[in-house]
């Protein structure tokens, strides 16, 4: 088996297949259960971009940008993605913007991941 995630200087990573991105977890808030094969995080995963930042709502961002610019659109989106990752499986919570809202699914193996 393939490890999910993998070790960085600063906690850990993994691809998420929601966003199709590298999320990035710190070791100083997140806690994790040791297992590279099954992973466990502990609090919550939320990753924000655009007007999803808190303190950007309602000012100029990626949906602005695109919206003023339909034929040379951004490759940048605005987006929220909130999780628990247990067990090896990501949970996908309600309030996610990307089409895996409300689902759990396997983390996909990090040597398998595109880039």
């Amino acid at each position: 088996m393939a490890a999910k995630i993998s070790k960085t200087t600063e906690g850990w990573s993994f691809r998420c297949p929601g966003c199709n991105d590298v999320h990035s977890l710190s070791s100083s808030i997140w806690s994790f259960n040791g297992n590279f094969d099954a992973p466990t995080f502990r609090a919550s995963v939320l990753i924000t971009s655009g007007h999803f930042v808190q303190g950007q709502e309602g000012k100029r961002c990626w949906c602005t940008y695109n919206a003023e610019h339909p034929g040379q659109p951004a490759p940048f989106e605005c987006r929220r993605c909130h999780s628990f990752v247990t067990d090896g499986k990501i949970q996908f919570l309600g309030d996610c913007t990307h089409a895996l809202v409300g689902q759990t699914v396997d983390l996909p193996d990090w040597a398998t991941r595109a880039c």
